[in-house]
């Protein structure tokens, strides 16, 4: 068996170990053949150390050198010396240093990779990226991001384990509920016509082991989920899972909110000011259009139905004969100026959005307004629209849409990430802007079947006197972690009293029969003296996404599938022979096509 020495890492020799000899081991990021010298840059996971191959020092290993090409993995001996001044490079760890090679082992050879290690990766096409993974993974880029991921799940396990947390494993086969998405589901070969299904979250499992005393879990979870696919959403993904016992909604959102001073300290060493702002889901909705509102940036929603009492206007008429309401945004003129052009654009891009239509009104130089509506404002429109926005200036601009008060709001709330990301209103310097949304509806109303579904789960606790309360009216113990306008997490107060649990139950829709088929379990463990509880859950591949700067949780994951949920490296998902199928008692049958 080959055996060889390594007494450092390439990006980690340092000025202490001038004039020792020191082996090395790594791929060859770039070669350069001057003739008399060959200069190699020898990479590994640490960084850069630039080696030479001088004839002086060792003529075998020198014309060994020759036949060294992009990506072959070495190994390397020599002694380190300071390389000359006008040779040092500034741009590496270790651009003052040189390895002067006596001993070089080839231990791999490499074709010519499809892409080039140092292209950025929006160069390179992600599906060839993806296909050949492990060599993506070898750029910078990745190597840091993936870094950045181990460091911070580190620091959260360290930093659970001193606040009284038992890591504890969940089953990953696990039964088939109703928690909101659609289940991976596993045939059983040994039960033929039975299945497992694939966790959507340890929800019910935390909820058991804190039935078992174990009063503070965590775990970092794989979770799947069999969904339509996005940026920030994969099939399977991770999240740390975490459930505590005698808890309050406060308890647990401080507990994040200090490991998050945790996180911040040991990774920027900077201060993270707690509390945290908070806002109930109302407020967020009212000023944002979202549930998980981006602060970076000032721009607000504001009700603007009674600038138009008794208007002519049929399509606002319309609107508001249906109980309908007006929104707005302004853009303030030190913001952005507009062309007319890049108005009447704004039009169809919120169209793109999903809006019906979209007004524009802009101030001029000389206070007066322009909009395409203008023949049918009142002469004291100006007056009303400083009343709802005391900050309008000439030059302002703002944006109206129409519609179901909900409707509406969305698509406010979306036109208004759009403008503040082409109109470039977020300041480069914003950094990370953490804020809890709590006081969530309880239940979803399903316009479709008319029922009613969980807005988080079906184990939920509602607030008090929520049995005085229409289903539509009935608020939720939930709280939702918001960093950048981005959802990091979710949790709530459980129900532990299987009465409640069974009354909730029975406002989704859930017989008694169907309830103790699918949680029975549940339902008599709270029987036996069930503690209260509550939890959160963390998406760690959106939280590394956001910290790396990331476009993308594909970016942060080692082996991710496309957005179509594909896996160009393995070739996944893959058809099974029918002599497998048979073996687990199933057949295949092809999808209809809707006409």
């Amino acid at each position: 068996m080959q055996r060889f020495d390594r007494s450092s890492h390439c990006g980690k020799v340092t000025e202490q170990l001038l004039g020792q000899d020191v082996s090395v081991a790594g791929w060859v990021h770039r070669r350069r053949d001057h003739g008399g010298l060959i200069f190699v840059d020898l990479r590994d996971r640490s960084g850069l150390l630039q080696v030479v191959f001088n004839p002086d020092f060792s003529n075998d290993a020198h014309a060994f050198a020759h036949a060294l090409r992009s990506e072959f993995v070495i190994w390397a001996k020599g002694k380190v010396v300071r390389r000359s001044t006008e040779t040092i490079n500034k741009d590496m760890a270790t651009g003052s240093l040189e390895l002067q090679v006596e001993q070089l082992k080839i231990l791999s050879k490499s074709k010519t990779p499809p892409f080039a290690i140092d292209e950025l990766s929006s160069q390179v096409d992600e599906e060839l990226r993806l296909k050949y993974r492990y060599i993506d993974l070898r750029r910078e880029e990745m190597q840091q991001r993936i870094a950045l991921r181990n460091k911070v799940i580190f620091l959260m396990r360290e930093f659970l384990h001193h606040d009284g947390f038992y890591d504890i494993e969940t089953p990953v086969l696990t039964k088939n509920t109703p928690e909101g998405a659609r289940e991976f589901i596993v045939p059983s070969r040994i039960s033929h016509g039975s299945f497992y299904a694939l966790p959507q979250s340890p929800q019910i499992y935390k909820q058991l082991l804190m039935a078992g005393g174990m009063e503070k879990y965590y775990q970092v979870a794989r979770c799947f989920r069999d969904e339509d696919l996005r940026a920030d959403r994969q099939p399977e993904f991770t999240q740390l899972d975490m459930e505590m016992s005698f808890v309050e909604e406060g308890d647990i959102q401080d507990m994040i909110e200090r490991m998050f001073v945790h996180l911040y300290k040991h990774l920027y060493n900077q201060d993270l000011q707690i509390p945290l702002p908070r806002m109930t889901y109302d407020e967020a909705f009212t000023k944002y259009g979202s549930d998980k509102p981006d602060l970076r940036f000032g721009i607000d929603i504001r009700d603007c139905t009674a600038w138009f009492t008794g208007t002519e206007l049929k399509f606002i008429k319309a609107v508001l004969d249906k109980n309908g309401k007006v929104g707005a945004l302004h853009i303030p003129e030190n913001s952005y100026k507009f062309s007319r052009s890049e108005l009447v654009n704004w039009v169809d891009k919120a169209m793109e959005l999903g809006a019906k239509g979209l007004v524009w009104m802009r101030l001029t130089d000389d206070g007066k307004l322009e909009s395409p509506i203008g023949n049918f404002l009142s002469d004291d429109f100006v007056s009303q629209m400083k009343k709802t926005f005391p900050e309008l200036q000439n030059g302002s601009v703002v944006f109206l849409i129409a519609g179901k008060y909900t409707e509406a709001w969305t698509l406010l709330g979306r036109l208004r990430l759009r403008l503040a990301k082409e109109l470039n209103l977020i300041p480069a310097d914003s950094g990370f802007h953490l804020s809890w949304v709590t006081d969530f509806p309880l239940f979803d109303h399903d316009e479709e079947t008319g029922g009613w579904t969980s807005t988080h789960h079906p184990f939920t606790s509602p607030q008090a006197n929520w049995e005085n309360q229409t289903p539509g009216e009935m608020k939720a113990r939930a709280y939702d972690l918001i960093c950048n306008g981005v959802e990091l997490g979710g949790g709530s107060i459980r129900i532990y009293d299987a009465d409640v649990q069974s009354r909730v139950f029975d406002l989704l829709g859930i017989s008694k029969e169907d309830a103790q088929k699918r949680f029975g379990f549940l339902l008599e463990s709270q029987l036996y003296g069930f503690p209260p509880l509550g939890g959160i859950a963390l998406g760690l591949d959106r939280l590394v996404m956001l910290l790396s700067g990331a476009n993308s949780i594909r970016e942060v994951i080692a082996f991710p599938k496309t957005a179509r949920g594909y896996d160009p490296l393995m070739d996944s998902p893959t058809t099974v022979t029918s002599e497998q199928l048979l073996e687990y008692g199933l057949a295949t049958v092809k999808k209809p096509v809707n006409k």
